[in-house]
């Protein structure tokens, strides 16, 4: 059968394609690709193009189909798969194979990724645990996933140290004190949502030099609905102040128990260091560019205090399966992270323009044509297109945030490409 993709031939050389996909085998499965979130990793593979250690050498004469983020729906089911499998499954894919190449969906392979209409789920990701069901309300929840398990697997990578005993417990501080520095961006909002609905802190502050972006983060998390659930939500533009650290340490009433750091700038974590009070833990989540960041920590304060310092990336099934459940039981919203919605034809210029970040998280629909479009300038579309105009009455119904009842509704009425 035919699909339409965007594929990866070289360094920035994306193009949209029709081909056939070559029929599936009695350990494969055929998925419809429903949506795929855009995340900063896939623009780096496309840049780098085969000197990314994921993509392929090969790959002028075999394009892979970009998009690690998808949920979709099971169409057909390999002979030896029956009963393991059934059409009409929603599943996501956890693209972290741990193969010794490298080698994953969205960076590696001909016919899986996030980007296409139609995806052939090869047995290696069977194998791994890697495709996983899911029951959440809305595809683009499911898309959000793979981002959601590696924040909350920076989560789990905190620890702290009863120096009584020294026993070890694993996890952010169950009702403690967690920092975000430079965490207005979608993993920061991620975290937000993550820290008050998995990890049960009692405070969060935000900060970032930037009030746009700030602003934003607060109106997709906003301190009231945080403060319903029993957390104190601190948004706090560090910019404006001669000293950040002092102000930091006086919210906190002493300082932090756990701070991500989701910027790879050495002075954040410098900073980091100087708010945790005495058990703290720093997870540096933020990815450096370059393979020799140098930053500055007190370590008088590692052997007094018991600092700690961590670092996680990625994921694991483990971490997919749990996100799928906070979601399914509706401890996270999902929503709070989409900025932007789109169609395939307009993902090429969505993925080349994330050279300069911009928004949270944003949702490619596969099969629709549909230009990339903010959801907060749905209201100003609908004066003159009656399909965002609906959309934006849905929107605003849900509190302005993107929403199951909104995709079902795109969903229907969009043009398909």
């Amino acid at each position: 059968m035919k699909t339409t993709a965007v594929r990866l031939y070289g360094a920035m050389d994306l193009r949209l394609e029709t081909f056939e996909l070559p029929e599936i085998t009695e350990n494969e499965i055929l998925m419809r690709v429903i949506s795929d979130s855009l995340c900063a990793s896939t623009y780096k593979a496309v840049k780098q193009g085969t000197a990314h250690k994921r993509v392929p050498p090969d790959i002028a004469e075999k394009p892979i189909i970009i998009g690690h983020e998808m949920c979709g729906e099971i169409i057909n089911v390999g002979k030896n798969l029956k009963g393991k499998w059934r059409e009409g499954q929603r599943a996501v894919i956890q693209p972290a194979l741990k193969l010794e190449s490298g080698y994953d969906p969205g960076y590696s392979y001909q016919y899986i990724g996030g980007n296409t209409v139609y995806a052939i789920i090869p047995e290696i990701v069977l194998e791994r645990g890697c495709l996983i069901p899911f029951e959440g309300d809305s595809f683009f929840s499911g898309s959000l996933v793979e981002a959601l398990g590696c924040i909350l697997r920076g989560f789990k990578a905190f620890y702290h140290t009863d120096y009584t005993n020294y026993i070890r417990t694993d996890g952010a501080k169950k009702g403690g004190r967690l920092a975000i520095l430079g965490g207005a961006g979608p993993m920061g909002i991620g975290a937000v949502e993550l820290g008050i609905g998995y990890a049960g802190v009692s405070q969060i502050v935000v900060t970032d030099i930037n009030q746009e972006r700030l602003d934003y983060a607060k109106r997709m998390c906003s301190p009231e609905a945080a403060k319903v659930k029993g957390c104190e939500l601190t948004y706090l533009n560090t910019s404006e102040y001669d000293d950040p650290v002092k102000t930091l340490i006086s919210i906190s009433d002493g300082g932090f128990d756990d701070v991500f750091v989701m910027v790879p700038v050495p002075e954040l974590f410098t900073m980091a260091e100087k708010i945790c009070r005495v058990d703290g833990c720093i997870n540096f989540f933020a990815g450096p560019a370059v393979k020799d960041m140098q930053g500055s920590l007190n370590l008088y304060r590692v052997h007094y205090d018991g600092i700690h310092v961590v670092g996680s990336a990625g994921s694991i099934p483990e971490d997919t399966v749990d996100t799928i459940r906070l979601i399914e039981q509706g401890k996270i919203n999902c929503g709070a992270l989409v900025s932007h919605i789109l169609g395939l034809p307009a993902l090429k210029d969505a993925v080349f323009a994330m050279e300069k970040p911009s928004g949270a998280k944003k949702v490619c629909y596969s099969a629709l044509d549909i230009p990339l479009v903010a959801i907060d300038e749905l209201e100003a579309l609908g004066n003159t297109d009656p399909l965002w105009k609906e959309l934006a009455a849905i929107v605003k119904k849900n509190g302005g945030l993107w929403c199951a009842e909104a995709e079902k509704y795109l969903l229907e009425n969009a043009p398909k490409i």
